[in-house]
């Protein structure tokens, strides 16, 4: 090359480089000002709304906030940072009636009896939706969807004033609430007087033009929300019926649910027709069905295939195609989560390098992301980067999904700690017996519940998994996460890397494989909303800052537990975490699937047949949805009121197993120790309060 060509060549360079500098600062100016603008909410009550008394018979006057590391204006932005969760037209959720009223569904006392959080309007939520409700937008369109604090913000009311417990598990109801929203968009149809206010107070506070608009998008949403709550039921006798209550969502389930809905394809889908239909019921429905199929446009093809089926055929495909999303378990609390070698109750999810990106992707897709995958010719960087190669073709896994803000919340919550117990407000904790409580501590429980400084910057959290036969626990959950399959669809073909080796995806595979695929290639799909060079700069900056931010490294799993083989690549995941109990106190129910009422009841025996009566062991039936807090027990109030009554007898919400105190459960070291007496668990509880 010549001197002047590479001088040439150089002065490019510098060009470039310039560029790029300066498109950085300025980019990293707009980001710091944008931050400054989401932090400008500083409702001194963070929002908080007031509700005299609710159905449960609560009641509180004040909202106080307990020092977790936040300042008023990181709770709001927690509360408000958008993810891409489009569950509704927003204007459908702020006008939306409930089915057998003219009063709105979002009202603050109907949202609180599905146990969400009603806020007032400020800054960043002008509209006063409950905590974790959102106006989000995608491809220029306001849709209504969820945020981190929907399920993982909490309340404890006390003597007429509620805590607040920010990152602590929700106490809502979330199958009912999309259950009655089903029901309220279907009447809304059906009742001439509610689709007139509707679409007439729609089109005052929306982008549509006319009222045609407004309907059909109504009787596709209506469609599809119903839709949802239909995917997600039991449907035999072979597993009972498994109703979520509050505090409790088959999270796991529901997202497999919806990668399997979405990575259907068109060939796959006819096999399945033929398969439940007659051959005249065939030829009838695919003279309709074949057109969508053969159509480039294949977004939500089963839920355009089902407007041509009776409600019948949809039922059989719905069983061919989906698992029952039927083993809720307890929403996490969230503080220290960053600091996690593996999350999820089962430890499923490796927590270094860009795991958070793509576990939080995996969430969002589970909170109604728009997904928009579609095959198309050729391939890409994103189908290269996201492991399918430089084939003929590639699946385009374009989606609402925000990983910027997702990864902005990751780090927020590395600020966040555990709540102390209020002693300012709740009894004040007995010094006596926790000292002798400490001691038990050590002896029972320390082997696997390790002890951190929770406001120690450079804390870590090593999961200690223990296997489902060796705790007892219930074992739905787990067996769900490790038996489930689906139809592969469009990412038939793709390898999925696992801790021993390559899964090839072939016809029908594990869920959690085909989950791993999925938010696999969300992540390595730019937003497409933003302009190119842009959304290419900002995703790279994304996977830089994750990587090299995390400070946790690959690790070997801790614990009690299966590995995994190439025969069984899901065996560890056959097990349950045992985390560091800070702030346990405020993270009622116990056990993974909310099963134990109080923490006094968890340091009972279950009632087996040959147990005496006269003993006292963990109830049964109880019932949940109050939140008024019990100190002498440490958990939500059980009985006497009208709630969601919980029964343990059905398979996912046993509550049994964990007995270490009861000395039915043997230690890690495959020892028992002896029964607690009533004052050594009170001793004990006293302990547990103070963490």
């Amino acid at each position: 090359m010549s001197y002047e060509m590479l001088s040439h060549y150089l002065r490019w360079v510098k060009i470039l480089t310039l560029i790029l500098i300066g498109f950085s600062i300025a980019w990293g100016i707009v980001g710091v000002s944008l931050r400054m603008y989401e932090l400008r909410d500083d409702d001194p009550d963070r929002g908080a709304a007031i509700i005299d008394v609710n159905k449960f018979g609560d009641h509180f006057s004040r909202t106080v906030y307990l020092a977790q590391g936040w300042s008023v204006s990181d709770s709001l932005w927690f509360y408000n940072t958008t993810q891409g969760s489009n569950l509704l037209p927003y204007s459908f959720f702020l006008v939306l009636e409930q089915s057998d009223s003219k009063a709105l569904f979002r009202s603050d006392g109907n949202m609180n009896r599905y146990g969400y959080l009603p806020q007032r309007p400020t800054a960043s939520n002008p509209d006063g939706l409950p905590v974790g409700m959102v106006r989000d937008e995608y491809q220029g369109k306001p849709f209504m969807g969820f945020t981190c604090a929907a399920c993982h913000t909490t309340q404890i009311n006390y003597q007429g004033i509620g805590i607040r417990i920010d990152g602590g598990p929700a106490n809502a109801d979330m199958e009912t609430f999309m259950i009655d929203l089903a029901e309220a968009l279907y009447a809304t149809l059906q009742t001439p007087a509610k689709l007139d206010r509707f679409v007439t107070h729609v089109l005052r506070y929306s982008h549509y033009k006319n009222a045609e608009e407004v309907l059909a998008d109504l009787k596709k949403y209506a469609q599809r929300i119903k839709t949802y709550t239909i995917i997600n039921t039991p449907r035999d006798t072979k597993r009972p019926l498994t109703r979520y209550g509050y505090a409790r969502l088959d999270a796991f389930g529901r997202i497999y649910n919806r990668v399997l809905e979405h990575i259907m394809s068109a060939q796959q889908l006819r096999e399945l027709l033929a398969e439940i239909l007659t051959p005249a019921e065939l030829t009838e429905v695919m003279s309709d069905v074949e057109p969508l199929l053969s159509s480039s446009d294949r977004d939500h093809i089963i839920e355009r295939t089902q407007a041509y089926l009776t409600e019948k055929q949809i039922i059989k495909l719905r069983n061919k195609i989906y698992n029952p999303a039927d083993a809720p378990v307890s929403y996490p609390f969230l503080w220290d989560v960053p600091v996690h070698d593996y999350v999820q109750w089962n430890g499923r999810v490796d927590n270094s390098g860009i795991g958070p990106m793509a576990r939080n992707a995996g969430q969002i897709i589970g909170v109604f992301g728009t997904l928009d995958w579609q095959e198309k010719e050729g391939f890409t960087l994103s189908s290269v980067l996201g492991g399918q190669g430089f084939g003929s073709k590639h699946i385009d896994f374009q989606s609402s999904v925000d990983i910027r803000n997702l990864r902005r919340v990751e780090k927020h919550l590395r600020q966040l700690t555990s709540p102390s117990w209020p002693e300012h407000i709740l009894p004040k904790i007995d010094k006596t017996r926790l000292a002798r409580g400490a001691k038990l501590f050590a002896l029972y429980c320390s082997s696997c519940h390790d002890q951190i400084n929770h406001a120690d910057p450079n804390r870590r959290v090593v999961a200690q998994m223990i296997s489902v036969s060796s705790v007892g626990t219930d074992s739905k959950m787990a067996e769900n996460s490790a038996a489930f399959t689906g139809y592969s669809g469009i990412l038939r073909n793709q390898y999925v890397q696992t801790n021993v080796g390559n899964i090839l995806l072939q016809h029908q595979v594990p869920a959690v494989a085909l989950l791993t695929a999925a938010t696999r290639n969300v992540v390595t799909t730019p937003d497409r909303d933003k302009w190119f060079i842009r959304r290419w700069i900002e995703r790279s900056l994304d996977f830089t800052h994750t990587f090299f931010d995390n400070e946790i490294r690959p690790s070997l799993k801790n614990g009690n537990y299966t590995p995994d083989t190439t025969a069984n690549p899901f065996a560890s995941i056959m097990a349950y975490k045992a985390r560091p109990l800070n702030g346990i106190w405020a993270t009622a129910p116990y056990l993974h699937n909310g099963s134990v009422p109080t923490l006094y009841d968890l340091l009972l025996p279950k009632r087996q047949a040959d147990d005496p009566a006269e003993g006292e062991y963990r109830p049964d039936e109880f019932m949940v949805g109050s939140r008024e807090f019990d100190p002498e027990k440490v958990g939500f109030k059980s009985k006497g009121y009208d709630g969601f009554l919980f029964r343990t007898s059905i398979w996912g919400n046993n509550n049994g197993g964990h007995e270490y105190a009861s000395g039915r459960t043997p230690q890690l070291d495959g020892t028992f120790l002896p029964a607690l007496t009533n004052e050594q668990r009170l001793d004990l509880l006293e302990y547990l309060k103070s963490l």
